[in-house]
């Protein structure tokens, strides 16, 4: 009822953002994203920002969390339930059991029963999506590290150091795996494996060359 031309300020809601995570890769309990992480040449306090809350709702996560939802908690026990049995068995055998498991166990009972069907479709199609995405991000970021890994070692070879050769290769890890959105944890993985480092130091190269600073 309040004219959108009044000279007063006109309160709103405040907003809150957050994003419900259930995927494969290794995630912590919570996550902060922030939109200002994705601009270039960026220095000092951003003019705009949007801070994103990300919360790991696989089993075994946030379980403060669960026991307030209990649908979500399920949800995150049926999704366990087809990612476990697919490991072992066609996909569509995979859901259709997990299905009929948790209508018996009282998981989502009452939803499944009313929407087996589509539940049974959804769940099919988006975990054959999820894993060929997963499936050419890994591709993309073995064929783009190769070109990274060969940057860094003329990058090294030229200071004719160790030092400087394995800055050089970790820069082409770090930066090819930032560009590909390889998750953190695989980053930081490969630069110990390739460079045989400690964690500590992988962390000093992630923060040198991702501009994030170390855990």
């Amino acid at each position: 009822d309040k004219s959108l031309y009044s000279s007063t300020l006109q309160k709103l809601p405040a907003p809150v953002f957050m994003v419900f995570y259930n995927g494969t890769e290794e995630m912590e309990e919570r996550t902060e994203l922030r939109l200002s992480q994705a601009y270039e040449h960026f220095e000092g306090e951003p003019n705009l920002e949007l801070k994103v809350m990300v919360l790991n709702i696989n089993a075994g996560h946030n379980e403060e969390l669960m026991k307030q939802c209990r649908m979500l908690k399920e949800y995150a026990q049926y999704v366990a339930r087809v990612r476990g049995y697919a490991g072992s068995m066609k996909l569509e055998e995979a859901v259709r059991r997990a299905i009929r498991e948790c209508i018996t166990e009282g998981i989502l009972t009452d939803f499944l029963r009313k929407n087996r069907a589509e539940v049974e479709m959804v769940s099919i199609l988006e975990y054959d999506k999820e894993y060929e995405e997963k499936k050419l991000r890994q591709a993309e970021y073995k064929a783009g590290e190769q070109a990274g890994l060969k940057k860094g070692e003329q990058a090294g070879l030229k200071k004719g150091e160790q030092i400087g050769m394995n800055r050089g290769l970790a820069q082409g890890i770090v930066e090819t795996g930032c560009a590909f959105g390889m998750p953190k944890e695989m980053i930081l993985n490969r630069l110990q494996e390739r460079l045989h480092i400690s964690a500590q130091r992988a962390q000093e190269y992630f923060a040198m060359f991702s501009g994030q600073q170390p855990v």
